[in-house]
């Protein structure tokens, strides 16, 4: 409470962590009631650190959206993002760790001994529990979960079917520091334009494409220009081989062509313009190992 009897603002960063998969990223976009956050049921989809702003009355929850956390460094890109998410639990106020119900594994373990670590007031959110019958096998997984380590709530909900978000949003808000708001109420993501659309664009790519390809490309938007009824983009498909190129390009500019439609209609819908989007795939060797190719491309090296 502050001097004069009202309830003080609270204001803080709240990072999202996990191991790949269990839906950090879906979980973030349902908090925040929008897309800021690309979703595939692909690993390692997320490559940066996104912010998703919640800004209520009483308190603004910087949520942030990590890479999952992964054993596996082998190529500059992976240790990139493991950096990526141990920076953000640094730079954090309060952790939340996302698992996946009825399925705990030694990554978990790891995420969990990393936030452990922090000594921050550390939630944990098990998702995907409306994939669980009958409902009775949760408990035991709940009361396990809660004796891993000094957690203050563990919280079960269906990022997907919104269930049990309140009650997060709550247990987050009571741990944030008192503090002004550090984005303005309107905003709800740090994101500009030029990157959501690139990450628009590379979720399709991922959706439609199989194997490793989608690890070994990124997307650049080159231009982009807009009044209030069209948005014109140029954007790159870069990949580390010419053998790939003609994947993502397709038989007669087929896979290419689809990807760009799915985008675009998206594009359209969330900017509420037409939108005139030109794709091109160009070729940048082993790109996901090269630190200099990584920061060229506008991937977090923190």
């Amino acid at each position: 409470m502050t001097d004069n009897g009202k309830q003080a603002f609270r204001c803080g960063f709240v990072a999202i962590v996990g191991r790949p998969n269990v839906g950090k990223s879906t979980l973030l976009n349902a908090l925040i009631g929008e897309k800021v956050s690309i979703v595939t049921p692909k690993p390692q989809t997320t490559r940066h650190r996104i912010l998703g702003i919640d800004t209520r009355p009483s308190c603004q929850a910087v949520f942030v959206d990590t890479p999952g956390f992964h054993r596996s460094q082998p190529r500059a890109i992976n240790r990139a993002m493991n950096r990526t998410a141990m920076g953000s639990i640094t730079d954090a106020d309060v952790v939340l760790l996302v698992v996946e119900a009825l399925r705990w594994t030694g990554e978990d373990q790891d995420v969990l001994d990393r936030c452990a670590e922090s000594g921050l007031p550390l939630l944990v959110a098990v998702n995907k529990v409306d994939t669980v019958k009958p409902m009775t096998r949760l408990l035991p997984f709940l009361e396990s979960v809660a004796t891993k380590a000094d957690i203050q709530e563990v919280i079960p909900l269906s990022a997907t079917r919104g269930t049990s978000l309140e009650r997060l949003r709550e247990a987050v808000f009571a741990r944030l520091p008192e503090g002004p708001a550090l984005f303005p109420g309107e905003m709800s993501s740090d994101k500009d334009d030029r990157f959501r659309i690139a990450e628009i664009i590379r979720e399709k790519l991922m959706l439609r494409l199989h194997q490793e390809l989608p690890y070994g490309l990124t997307v650049g938007v080159d231009e982009l220009e807009r009044d209030s009824h069209l948005m014109r983009i140029s954007a790159v498909v870069w990949v580390e081989r010419s053998g790939q190129k003609g994947i993502v390009i397709g038989q007669g500019g087929s896979q290419l062509k689809a990807c760009g439609q799915a985008a675009r209609e998206e594009i359209e819908h969330t900017w509420g313009v037409k939108v005139h989007l030109q794709l091109w795939v160009k070729v940048r060797k082993k790109w996901s190992d090269s630190e200099r190719a990584l920061r060229d491309l506008g991937i977090d090296l923190q």
